[in-house]
């Protein structure tokens, strides 16, 4: 590069500075690696539905036309079948590809440079992440050594440096913990707009907070068909936002962001809900089993939890090590080389089969140790 040219090239240098976001490899990726072919790979890295789409949502898209016309801007019809699915009207529906768009949208909506947002990590990293591309200050307040909130210092934060955005994710990824309602009417009294991130709502047994959003001005709730409807790989998530607040994000919403596929999936997905909820039973039922065996690792703490994955305290030995020894074995799991979670292993719950894949390599790697 000519020094002109590198006059001219000048990147932003809090990018050039910043740590990438570390995401899961695909199936195909991780085969070439350990030379084994997809379907010997037992994938629990992803916090991934096991059983995939409904045959509905299968059948779409398999007879899926149209596209060289672009999608519709407003995803009219997907958002009227939210709207009878989480119960709020559907002018407070956006839809968005993923959560994470959302997520997006939202700090754009808020942020203007030097202004902050509160974090409460561990929690999800994409967070931190955008709001840094936004140029954001953000301001940790970290988590309980339980990962419960500190709501005393969310408070604390809050008076100190006038945040505008409160991120929280419930049930919290790693870890799978609720935030308890005492806690979310303590957070919403505050002067902020909490954006409640409820990725893992469906495997909670809880139910969600989208129909408060109608009374109140601060909250957002962010969901995605991900999880509990097996779309991970088309990217279809929805927000519920304050009608003063939807006005605007219509201006700044990129017009053609959900694809057609992912959104005649999704509608799909609605007319499946009793099956997909059978899914997500099924996996709740794999998650007890699941904590009920690695409680009986003697290297593994696991954490309670009530998503569809569950975290675990590595002791005795390193997380890192553990995660090498699965994945030389073909199975796949998390591990955060982050502050908090260096000695911790995050498990999504698979299928019976893949569970007792992943309880026998543990017992290898025990007696190897």
């Amino acid at each position: 590069m000519s020094e002109l040219t590198r006059q001219a090239v000048r990147i932003r240098p809090d990018i050039a500075a910043m740590a990438a976001y570390t995401p899961t490899s695909s199936l195909e990726m991780f085969g070439e690696r350990l030379g084994l072919a997809p379907c010997e790979i037992v994938k629990l890295d992803a916090n991934e539905n096991p059983y995939g789409p409904s045959p509905s949502a299968l059948a779409a898209l398999a007879v899926i036309e149209d596209v060289n016309i672009y999608p519709d801007p407003t995803s009219s019809k997907l958002r009227a079948l939210l709207s009878e699915y989480v119960g709020v009207d559907a002018g407070y529906i956006l839809v968005g590809a993923g959560a994470d768009e959302l997520i997006t949208r939202t700090l754009e909506l808020f942020i203007e440079p030097g202004d902050a947002i509160v974090n409460c990590p561990p929690s999800f990293g994409m967070y931190p992440f955008d709001a840094a591309l936004a140029h954001a200050r953000v301001i940790d307040v970290p988590r309980r050594a339980d990962f419960s909130l500190d709501v005393e210092g969310i408070e604390a934060a809050v008076q100190d440096h006038a945040p505008k955005l409160l991120f929280l994710c419930s049930p919290n990824n790693p870890d799978g913990s609720l935030i308890p309602p005492d806690a979310l009417d303590r957070l919403l009294a505050l002067p902020v707009v909490v954006v409640l991130d409820e990725a893992y709502i469906e495997f909670s047994g809880v139910e969600s907070a989208a129909p408060r959003v109608p009374q109140l001005e601060n909250l957002i709730v962010l969901r995605t068909f991900s999880k509990w409807a097996g779309l991970a790989g088309l990217r279809a998530g929805y927000g519920i936002f304050p009608l003063d607040l939807m006005a605007h994000l219509w201006k700044i919403k990129q017009p053609y962001n959900l694809n057609v596929a992912a959104d005649l999936a999704a509608r799909a997905s609605l007319l499946d809900v009793p099956e997909l909820l059978g899914n997500v039973a099924l996996i709740i039922d794999e998650r007890e089993r699941l904590a009920r065996a690695v409680a009986d690792v003697p290297f593994l703490q696991p954490y309670p939890s009530r998503s569809n994955f569950i975290l675990c305290r590595v002791t005795g030995m390193e997380a890192a090590d553990v995660r090498a020894a699965l994945e030389q074995r073909g199975i796949l799991v998390r591990y955060y080389n982050s502050r908090g979670l260096s000695d911790h292993i995050r498990i999504s719950v698979g299928l019976p089969e893949q569970t007792d894949r992943l309880l026998a390599a543990l017992r290898e790697i025990g007696e190897g140790a």
